[in-house]
């Protein structure tokens, strides 16, 4: 059947013949033709390679084999067919070559697939041309860009030293306005912040960086968002610095509490409040905490107000009690006589009725401390003069099993010894009612030793202080 189709057909059977004799003339010659190079790129494949109607297994590795030697890329080869399936494997030097082979064996007549296991091993190589011709490339543009450079440099030197003498201009009108020296910098640094902008942008445009140029000016509210976002914690204190120094809630020197922070106000910069405290220790409280607490200026009004309390017995007579804390409170040099001093019955305890002793007194020239001190000691001394009792608190005490009492003779202790009898206290005791003991002192306030003690202080976030100095003075003595 086979033979008479073949007869019947004869051009058929020389045009078969042709491609045959073409396949085996013209592929070899082609081979030759391909340059070894090993730097150049692999050849694309752009027709099948015709070994012969239905060529076997054996004849397709052959062919292959000859051809990938030939290009002397691969070493070692090997190439083997199983049922129409090419197997590749060896070494090459690029994934060029190994995609190349793969293409090749593909387009193969009768080949079904092909298996590429050529491994790529990339050599080393000492030779530096590429990089000297990247250095030359480099020397090339910078001799090219160095006139550009230079004017662009000096348009920003010279915009640099228009944005200082801008800047400094603004200090100096700003400073007759404001009296915060923080709102001042910041309104000088943003008056004169456009004028580098306009240089910066002009340097852009002289570079042929339009749309950069563009892009700096527009974008610098979105640089200011993100880096806002990036260090919240920090931007927050430098807001509450800005407020804080234009709300003015307490001056340098000024005795101030914080929360449960109390001291001599130091320092406020761009991040904390630094207080010396009355022991002397030095606290930086973040600008946000300062912002959101509770701000107490004990500086703020020269007259202060403190109180103590005073516990009599229920026998005694509130009213005579009260006369004489008020005439001993009269008598006190260091209390204002307005507003009034005061003695309130505030609460009848289980032992004692305790009253409430309020005065005024001028916080800048005497203690608080001291001055307690000194008018307590001089209630106690007039009431018990007057005969007026303060009993010590009752406490209950329960036996469950009794008390057990024991006979013990007259004069003499539980050992046997004799008993000391108590002598009262002596009526009028000048160093009871002296207006200042020995262990007081003088009754004249801390703050001006405090306050040296924190212009004294070298602190390194002091160098730069947000507040105005307090005009009042640090020594009112």
């Amino acid at each position: 059947m086979s033979s008479d189709r073949r007869q019947r057909n004869p051009f058929g059977r020389l045009i078969v013949l042709l491609a045959v004799m073409l396949s085996l003339g013209a592929a070899p010659s082609r081979a030759q033709d391909i340059p070894i190079d090993d730097s150049a790129a692999a050849p694309e494949v752009t027709r099948e390679i015709a070994v012969e109607p239905g060529a076997r297994d054996t004849q397709i590795a052959e062919r292959l084999e000859n051809i990938l030697k030939a290009s002397n890329w691969f070493d070692p080869l090997d190439v083997s067919v199983r049922e129409g399936i090419v197997f590749l494997d060896g070494q090459t030097e690029a994934d060029e070559h190994r995609d190349w082979a793969q293409q090749l064996a593909r387009r193969t007549q009768d080949v079904v697939a092909v298996v590429n296991r050529i491994a790529v091993q990339r050599p080393i190589s000492w030779d530096l041309t590429p990089t000297w011709r990247e250095l030359e490339q480099l020397v090339a543009r910078a001799q090219w860009f160095a006139p550009l450079t230079v004017v662009s440099l000096f348009i920003l030197f010279i915009f640099w030293l228009l944005t200082r003498g801008a800047a400094r201009l603004s200090r100096r009108i700003l400073q007759r306005r404001l009296t915060s020296p923080l709102l001042v910098d910041i309104a000088a640094r943003a008056l004169a912040l456009p004028i580098f902008l306009i240089g910066l942008y002009l340097v852009l445009q002289i570079a042929g960086l339009t749309r950069l140029a563009v892009t700096v000016l527009g974008g610098t509210g979105l640089v200011g968002i993100i880096v806002g976002l990036a260090f919240r914690e920090i931007a927050e204190n430098s807001l509450a610095s800005i407020l804080l120094s234009a709300r003015n809630p307490f001056r340098a020197g000024d005795w101030i509490r914080i929360g449960e922070h109390e001291g001599i106000v130091q320092n406020l910069n761009m991040r904390t409040t630094i207080l010396l405290t009355l022991d002397g220790n030095h606290i930086q409280i973040p600008n946000s905490a300062v912002f959101k607490s509770v701000i107490t200026n004990f500086s703020s009004n020269p007259n202060r107000r403190t109180e103590f309390t005073v516990g009599i017995g229920y026998a005694n007579s509130i009213a005579k009690a009260q006369e004489l804390i008020i005439a001993t409170l009269r008598a006190h040099p260091a209390v204002l006589g307005d507003p009034e001093p005061g003695a309130i019955v505030d609460e009848l305890g289980p032992s004692t009725v305790n009253i409430r002793v309020q005065f005024w007194f001028d916080g800048r020239t005497y203690s608080i401390v001291k001055l307690r001190s000194s008018l307590m000691r001089q209630v106690k001394r007039a009431l018990q003069d007057a005969g007026i009792s303060m009993p010590a608190p009752v406490h209950e005490v329960i036996f469950p099993e009794g008390v057990p009492l024991l006979r013990i003779p007259d004069g003499r202790d539980e050992a046997g010894d004799a008993q000391d009898t108590p002598r009262p206290l002596a009526a009028g005791d000048k160093a009871d009612a002296a207006t200042v003991s020995s262990g007081e002192g003088d009754l004249k306030s801390d703050d001006g030793d405090l306050r040296r003690q924190a212009e004294d202080t070298d602190l390194p976030e002091a160098r730069t202080n947000l507040l105005s100095p307090d005009e009042r003075g640090t020594d009112p003595s």
